[in-house]
């Protein structure tokens, strides 16, 4: 998509992600300590949570990654997918550093063109290579190879990211030049009254 190619765009996108996914995280961190719900720990769930920011870890996999921007969007659609097919793996502040290089990296090879290997994306996200071989080879039987994204599905989930952004920007100040005051006597007052009344 031709907008995700505008310079601008993608700090904003990734803004957004990370503030998204860090709410999600944050929410089911406080659900697993209130509840005594079961959420499994997985080759996704570090022993500690990660220094690094989410946002710092989505911009460090961008500047180095070198995927196209769609590697994102369709990124977000694997991670919704994993979490409906995986309820008992929520993402949470443990998991989620994992599930993004691995879901960033097996979005990049299954549209990009030209892709680095795992080893490459193992340094990029912090991790061995052995375990980005695992965390790749599990989130893969979590989406039950389900990797095809159609142009509808991307568009709706890029919409969606759109419509978000746009309502999370900052509305500008506009000045407004101040208005020549119009009084009226009350005969115009009860005139116009009646006119609007009629309408």
């Amino acid at each position: 998509m031709a907008e995700l190619e505008n310079p601008g765009v993608m700090p904003k996108l990734i803004a957004f992600l990370s503030a998204l996914l860090e709410r999600v995280a944050e929410s089911n961190d406080l659900t697993r300590r209130v509840t005594t719900q079961s959420q499994s720990d997985s080759v996704f769930h570090g022993l500690s949570r990660p220094s690094i920011t989410i946002q710092s870890y989505l911009e460090r996999i961008y500047k180095y990654a070198d995927c196209s921007s769609s590697c994102f969007v369709v990124a977000y659609v694997y991670l919704d997918r994993f979490t409906h097919r995986q309820p008992s793996l929520p993402i949470n502040s443990f998991n989620v550093h994992r599930l993004l290089i691995t879901s960033v990296m097996i979005a990049a090879k299954f549209l990009d063109d030209l892709y680095y290997n795992n080893a490459y994306y193992a340094k990029v996200g912090g991790i061995s290579t052995k375990e980005m071989n695992l965390l790749e080879l599990d989130f893969l039987f979590g989406l039950g190879f389900d990797l095809n994204v159609t142009p509808n599905t991307f568009h709706a989930y890029f919409s969606y990211l759109r419509k978000e952004m746009t309502l999370l920007q900052p509305l500008s100040l506009v000045v407004v030049p101040p208005r020549s005051v119009i009084t009226f006597n009350d005969d115009e007052a009860s005139h116009q009254k009646q006119q609007q009344l009629a309408v």
